[in-house]
């Protein structure tokens, strides 16, 4: 098992400190409205970091205009662009405490990371928004993705034990924990293995029931296509089963 401290990083005499990573793609009309909600919640938060992950829109403009950190990932994925936005948070002098992933179309509220953060100030070491627990606006989850989640969940739960609902991007996690994880998927498989690697490891994990809302503006990279959707959907069952045999 890890040697992953829990509670330590919060238990500091301070508010922690919490930086958010957005993997965003063309997403120049819907950016704008994560990063004000964003910055207009009272629990603290440090950096935004925005990573364009080869947009041909303004999204980096619209996000530098906002006041975030704008990284340039050329690769295109999105563990790309997550692996991107962590490398950048290693370099600074001092880590945050916790890292909260984000989608960039506006789907999460924001508004809800802080049920995320709540559920981390309790000991958790990973909370995940799941969108299943939580109220999906209607059509906002498309048949293909529901069909996709309750497969892989099942997957995890028969190969790991683990009992899930969902793969959803919204997510809060320790850093060290994050750390001690070693994420190297640079496509849709991200999420996914955050979550099997959890397990393994012995992570303390909750699921935090959210909100799920139609994207504002844009077209979704996954669900929008039948393409997108088959990739991602190999890509999750296959990172699954790889993990699977690794352990």
């Amino acid at each position: 098992m890890a040697n992953v401290a829990r509670g330590s990083t919060l238990a500091m005499g301070r508010p922690p400190l919490v930086d958010v990573i957005i993997p965003a793609l063309d997403e120049e009309q819907a950016l704008p409205l994560v990063l004000r909600d964003l910055r207009a919640q009272p629990w603290p938060l440090r950096h935004i970091v925005v990573v364009d992950n080869g947009s041909t829109d303004r999204t980096a403009e619209v996000a530098e205009a906002a006041g975030a950190v704008v990284l340039k990932e050329p690769q295109r994925g999105y563990g790309a662009a997550c692996l991107r936005g962590l490398r950048f948070l290693s370099q600074l002098s001092l880590p945050p405490d916790v890292v909260v992933f984000l989608d960039g179309d506006y789907s999460d509220d924001p508004a809800e990371v802080a049920w995320l953060l709540d559920a981390i100030e309790a000991g958790a070491d990973l909370a995940i928004g799941s969108r299943v627990l939580g109220r999906a606006e209607p059509g906002s989850l498309t048949p293909q993705q529901r069909i996709g989640n309750i497969l892989a969940t099942t997957l995890i739960r028969l190969v790991y034990g683990q009992r899930y609902t969902d793969l959803g991007p919204m997510r809060a996690i320790r850093y060290p924990a994050l750390c001690a994880l070693a994420m190297r998927d640079t496509g849709y498989g991200w999420t996914v293995e955050m979550q099997v690697k959890a397990v393994r490891l012995g992570l303390r994990v909750v699921e935090v029931p959210v909100s799920y809302r139609r994207r504002r503006g844009g077209a979704s990279k996954v669900s929008g296509t039948l393409r997108g959707t088959l990739g991602a959907g190999y890509k999750i069952l296959y990172t699954v089963l790889r993990h699977a045999t690794a352990r």
